[in-house]
């Protein structure tokens, strides 16, 4: 099988991506459409193991940061003398607990689930038209360099007669993007969680970001921005449900 290939907008592609969310690499089906993107055919939907993986994510306990912070900040003190600076000077005393605490929040994202965040609040609606947030402002670190990625998250999704609330559209973004992340990985996980939570008939996620690994290091480019999608279901499928949502989140 093919495997799914990541899109940018601006290249004004049709396809989009099936996607990868975490810790597995499978491909996601929408109940209508199969592999080669022809509606109709229910039986494409993936098996159960893919659909609920969101249910079986990852975690990074409390106690977990409690026991591992003492050698995140040895390590910290560590990189410090590799660069030629002293430790034990004043400024930097506690710097090295400082960046350890800081490095644990900036991937928060590890110690929660998407199920505990949406588990009440998915609710009966008998709603069939486009719901879109956007301007969902996102924090990342960029897991090749270990600096910020920062931007704006767009979603929108065709409800199957159950919706989110509004709020937990940006709670999936911080929960995937407190993470080490590429960002066509984070386009994909956004997108997939919403798909296995809600079964819509479906998704279309978009990320403008800024890369810092790009802006303060290699090129130096300071103004570039990212620009990633991933679609599903008629997002993929039908030109003009693509095209109404990439342009209520252009207005």
């Amino acid at each position: 099988m093919e495997r799914p290939k990541q899109k940018q907008i601006n290249q004004n592609e049709n396809e989009t991506d099936a996607a990868v969310n975490g810790h597995f690499d499978s491909r996601v089906k929408m109940p209508g459409w199969s592999a080669g993107g022809a509606a109709g055919d229910p039986s494409t939907v993936s098996s159960p193991s893919v659909m609920e993986s969101w249910r079986e994510e990852r975690t990074r306990s409390l106690e977990d940061n409690e026991m591992s912070l003492p050698s995140i900040a040895a390590a910290y003190t560590t990189i410090l003398r590799g660069l030629g600076e002293d430790p034990q000077r004043q400024g930097l005393l506690k710097t090295p607990w400082r960046a350890a605490t800081a490095m644990q929040f900036f991937t928060k994202g590890y110690q929660e689930k998407i199920i505990d965040v949406l588990n009440d609040a998915i609710f009966d609606e008998d709603h069939d038209e486009m719901v879109i947030v956007k301007d969902i402002d996102m924090f990342s670190m960029c897991e090749h360099h270990l600096v910020p990625i920062f931007g704006r998250v767009h979603i929108g999704y065709l409800p199957n007669k159950r919706v989110l609330g509004l709020s937990k559209l940006a709670r999936i973004v911080e929960i995937y993007s407190r993470r080490l992340q590429v960002q066509e990985r984070l386009t994909k996980q956004i997108a997939v969680a919403i798909t296995e939570a809600l079964k819509p008939a479906g998704v279309g996620v978009v990320i403008e970001a800024t890369h810092m690994c790009m802006v303060m290091r290699g090129v130096q480019k300071m103004n570039s921005k990212t620009v990633t999608s991933t679609m599903l279901g008629v997002f993929r499928e039908d030109p003009k449900t693509r095209d109404e949502f990439l342009t209520l989140i252009r207005s």
